[in-house]
């Protein structure tokens, strides 16, 4: 009798150290997978910022003095001191264009530094580029929205435009987007949302399109001075600047009309790699 309780006392000892070694590897475990998980977490987090970081760099918020802006009766917008006439600056983009992207970040002050002097008389001519969605629906939303803006915020909604360019084969530039960014920059009111939202600059989009065609545009970006495109070094902040002073008391003439394109030191796509969006343009 004696024997049969020490055996049962044995068999229940055996089984509750059992129990406390099974309870004793599902703390181990669950430790250890929540070490994983917190691992896991953790590179998926440098993931991201990683990823993040290999975006385009971000466009610097111009801070200096801006030449007035006005809307031309051709849909463009001139950025001149009062008086100032020549030589003209023209530049065609568009706002899904990453090599446009790339010259506003590298070009884009030096210009409007030009303006603000009394140098040059800017006008931008953004037309739609592309010819694929969601690159071309991307494309005329945007231009759209920068032709309902008013011309007192024109350059400033200009900017904000290229620093949120979706990345190319993204669906971006969304209505309640283009809202919300012109609100960032001071324009507001339901006149601008309903332009936005019911596409009411299209029409005008559609004639800037054309007109660059019928100006030669054949790339984007592409910038001419007094009728002539600027290649090579006259794409360099410092290049530019000479071009603008050799152009100083030259008479404009329409785009496209001269055969050669203007350049500093040398020519072809520069030194910069600008110009290297080519445009499939509309007949």
């Amino acid at each position: 009798m004696a024997d049969n309780e020490r055996s049962a006392r044995r068999r229940l000892a055996d089984e509750r150290a059992r129990d406390a070694a099974r309870t004793k590897r599902r703390r181990l475990l669950l430790t250890v997978l929540g070490g994983v998980a917190a691992a896991a977490v953790v590179v998926a987090v440098v993931v991201m910022v990683t990823g993040r970081q290999d975006g385009p760099d971000p466009i610097a918020e111009y801070d200096g003095t801006l030449a007035p802006a006005t809307h031309q009766r051709d849909g463009s917008v001139a950025m001149a001191k009062q008086g100032v006439n020549a030589p003209v600056l023209e530049i065609y983009e568009d706002f899904q264009c990453p090599a446009c992207r790339a010259m506003e970040a590298r070009l884009g002050a030096t210009i409007k530094d030009l303006a603000a002097e009394g140098r040059v008389k800017v006008v931008y001519r953004p037309f739609q580029l592309f010819q694929q969605d969601p690159l071309m629906g991307n494309s005329r939303r945007a231009a759209n929205a920068a032709a309902c803006a008013p011309a007192g915020k024109w350059v400033a909604y200009h900017d904000k435009l290229f620093t949120h360019q979706p990345p190319e084969g993204d669906e971006g530039f969304t209505p309640d987007e283009l809202v919300t960014w012109a609100g960032e920059v001071g324009i507001t009111g339901p006149q601008f949302e309903t332009c936005v939202r019911g596409m009411q600059k299209i029409e005008q989009v559609e004639d800037a399109t054309t007109a660059a065609g019928r100006a030669g545009v054949d790339s984007t970006p592409y910038l001419a001075l007094n009728g002539r495109k600027l290649t090579g070094d006259a794409l360099t902040p410092e290049g530019l600047r000479d071009a603008v002073a050799g152009a100083q008391g030259t008479t404009p003439t329409p785009t496209g009309s001269a055969s050669g394109g203007m350049s500093g030191n040398a020519s072809g796509a520069g030194r910069d790699g600008a110009g290297t969006g080519t445009a499939a343009m509309r007949a």
